[in-house]
């Protein structure tokens, strides 16, 4: 295919070579104009210009997105509410009494209960395994800092 030559593709848009211009769509399928609001229209090939071409040192340079410790909170908040309503309707769900022994001690508790504190050991069980690997490999590295020192 020739520069600026162009093959339609299954839905009907044209397809051009890589490192050509692309046409910019003027409207979303929504209705709503390419450059709604404040936020940047991206496309699969790159952002989408404003019309203004060569503003700048980052002229046609895709923006970051920065990533914050209030979103990541937010976002592990979020999971862990998920999880906790998973969680409820698993124990909700599983309330027959079952027989329990460990170490001589003996008891009844519900199954949804039994399997939460058993994976809860398990969860603190690895835990305890992994901060102490951390704080191994801590203590080798302080004492091979503390070595090139001297």
């Amino acid at each position: 295919m020739s520069a600026g030559q162009s093959t339609p593709t299954p839905d009907r848009q044209p397809e051009t070579e890589p490192g050509t211009a692309q046409p910019i769509p003027t409207a979303t399928p929504a209705g709503r104009p390419a450059g709604y609001g404040n936020a940047p229209s991206y496309r699969a090939d790159g952002p989408e210009t404003t019309g203004v071409t060569g503003a700048g040192p980052t002229a046609g340079a895709v923006p970051e997105r920065k990533v914050t410790r209030a979103g990541v909170i937010w976002a592990a908040v979020v999971a862990a509410l998920v999880l906790l309503i998973l969680l409820i309707v698993f124990i909700l769900q599983n309330q027959e009494l079952v027989l329990v022994k460990f170490l001589g001690f003996e008891g009844s508790v519900p199954l949804g209960m039994a399997l939460f504190i058993a994976a809860v050991t398990g969860g603190v069980l690895v835990a305890v395994a992994g901060g102490a690997r951390i704080l191994q490999l801590r203590s080798n590295a302080h004492r091979d800092r503390a070595r090139q020192r001297r």
